[in-house]
């Protein structure tokens, strides 16, 4: 049984109506302000970055959003491919587990903006729970376990990725016989290395993404052709 693994970024999600961040056209190039909401010291901080935080999720595409042809390929290879399939995912939007990728199989490096947790005592929510207590005037919602700070259950910049996770995403990489990343563009690390660590340990590595990346020097196949029909049809071909 052949081990594949899939590192998705957000390219993958762009079609679902979620915008990527590196990109010609991404969130920090059109609005580089907002990667502020997103940073941890700032969001402890400054009580009106919190607001302007919550206000940018109220309006965010995040819990609207469905899975696009790309995930439900995977969704689909995963059921049939008869192969052992791992995804592991810098997304924070579920949309694998959506299409129906099994939750075990899934690896979410930056955690899930579907959660919300409280900086002080880790109690968790829902990030609905929480936006609708926004609705209702709370512009800066505490945790109501402890009083402390909420926060999505992601991780943001300026926080370390969790450890655990990190290290079985490294063992997913060093185990592939095949590592496709997918919508990606390699360059936040420690994740992006999980390609050159796959690479590495011999695996078949195939890029999917719309602007080159520090690894395709590395790579066995460069794909350039938009997600929703190179990522089916590759995945076709791995059958």
């Amino acid at each position: 049984m052949t081990m594949v693994a899939i590192l998705s970024g957000a390219g993958i999600s762009t079609d679902s109506g979620i915008p990527d961040y590196r990109g010609p056209n991404g969130l920090w190039r059109r609005d580089p302000e907002a990667e502020r909401l997103v940073t941890y010291g700032p969001y402890m901080e400054d009580p009106e970055i919190r607001r302007r935080s919550w206000r940018m999720r109220l309006d965010g595409p995040v819990l609207r959003a469905e899975p696009n042809v790309a995930h439900r390929a995977i969704a689909a290879y995963e059921r049939s491919s008869g192969h052992a399939l791992r995804v592991i995912t810098q997304n924070v939007d579920g949309l694998h587990q959506a299409a129906g990728v099994p939750e075990r199989k899934v690896l979410e490096l930056h955690g899930s903006a579907r959660s919300v947790v409280c900086t002080a005592c880790h109690a968790r929510s829902s990030m609905a729970e929480a936006l609708d207590r926004v609705r209702a005037g709370e512009d800066d919602p505490a945790c109501r376990v402890c009083g402390g700070i909420l926060k999505s259950a992601t991780v943001m910049f300026g926080q370390r990725l969790d450890p655990v996770l990190l290290g079985q995403a490294m063992s997913i990489a060093k185990a592939a016989e095949v590592f496709v990343a997918v919508g990606s563009s390699l360059q936040v690390q420690p994740a992006a290395s999980l390609a050159g660590i796959a690479a590495e340990h011999g695996a078949r590595l195939i890029i999917v993404n719309a602007e080159p990346t520090p690894y395709d020097p590395v790579a066995d196949e460069v794909v350039r052709e938009p997600i929703g029909t190179a990522l089916p049809a590759l995945l076709d071909r791995l059958r």
